[in-house]
Formats: C-alpha cells, structure tokens, sequence
C-alpha cells in the first residue's frame, strides 16, 4: 500500500488553479520533498493530506484513508 496517493487531484481559489490534476505516489518508506515557486500549490497540497482541505476534484489517500472522511 502507497503511503501517500493522490490520482486526478485538483483545486481552484475563483479563476486561479493551485492543482491540476496531480498524480502522485509516495511509497512507504520513500521521501519526497516539494518544491516550486510561490503559488505553485505545495501548502494546497500539504493541506488537502492533512484534511485540512477538500480538493474540488481527484482523490487523495494517506495510509489508504480519504484524510477528508
């Protein structure tokens, strides 16, 4: 089981898109950093796996759990 996983993961703030259709897999055991420019949508991401966000569309999954549920 991925440890993090998100398929299709998108979000939008209006017209501004801080996701588009992020595909990501993070097997256990692996690290992986973020990193981009301001506005690129890493805090969005971080957010939306901690459930302190819903995405507006995709799924997301740590340890196999919706963290939104």
């Amino acid at each position: 089981m991925a440890a993090i996983q998100t398929r299709e993961l998108s979000k939008r703030y209006g017209d501004v898109v801080a996701i588009d259709a992020l595909s990501l897999t993070v097997e256990e055991g692996e690290c992986y950093g973020f990193l981009g420019p301001n506005g690129a949508g890493k805090s969005t991401t971080i957010n939306i796996l901690t459930g302190q966000l819903v995405p507006d569309s995709g799924e997301a999954r740590v340890a196999g759990v919706d963290p939104v549920a």
